[in-house]
């Protein structure tokens, strides 16, 4: 059964797990009913960050349009455009023990495409999640549901995989951007000119 974490919280990931390599990371979310008038485009992104919390280059920016890192050692499955049924919306698989040895934190986040041009925000999505499966066996590991604590952000901070010891922790973050993947691409050392 899945170990399910509360915001803030961090466990270990590989050294409960002897010889888990290969996890997909799931997300997944909901969208209210309100009458805007456009639909709800939510996109998976993941940031490969340095001992300094930067990417060393684009290629360390996953999502979309960008579908694999480097080495493919982290692979966006595709890009979900409307969010539909049950389950993770979009999929993100990670090869641990291939992960270059300089990048110390996977960040995995969550943002709403065009939210400005769109007046949407994270007040209007519901039910958003982040998972941890064994690739091999399927088995879901770890869960964090993060709750419904957001109103205006339009980019989020889901969770973290970080490196600590020789050994691989996940960190529920569920921390909010009000400037969306732009804020995010800042933050993280990415020029969005």
């Amino acid at each position: 059964m899945a170990i399910s974490l509360q915001k803030g919280q961090k466990i270990d990931l590989t050294k409960g797990n002897p010889g888990l390599t290969k996890v997909v990371v799931g997300l997944g979310w909901d969208t209210n009913k309100y009458d805007g008038g456009k639909d709800f485009d939510l996109d998976a992104t993941v940031f490969l960050l340095n001992n300094g919390g930067k990417v060393a280059s684009e290629k360390d920016f996953v999502f979309y349009g960008n579908t694999q890192n480097s080495n493919q050692s982290v692979v966006h499955t595709g890009d979900n455009r409307t969010g539909e049924g049950e389950g993770d919306d979009e999929q993100i698989k990670v090869d641990l023990a291939n992960i270059p040895a300089e990048v110390d934190k996977v960040s995995f986040c969550i943002t709403i495409h065009e939210a400005d041009t769109r007046s949407q925000n994270f007040g209007q999505v519901s039910n958003a999640f982040v998972r941890i499966v064994n690739e091999q066996s399927g088995e879901e590991l770890i869960r964090y549901d993060l709750g419904e604590d957001f109103s205006v952000e339009t980019a989020i901070v889901v969770a973290e995989l970080y490196r600590h010891s020789g050994e691989w922790k996940f960190s529920a973050v569920g921390s909010g951007y009000r400037d969306g993947l732009a804020g995010l691409c800042r933050d993280f050392g990415l020029d969005v000119g």
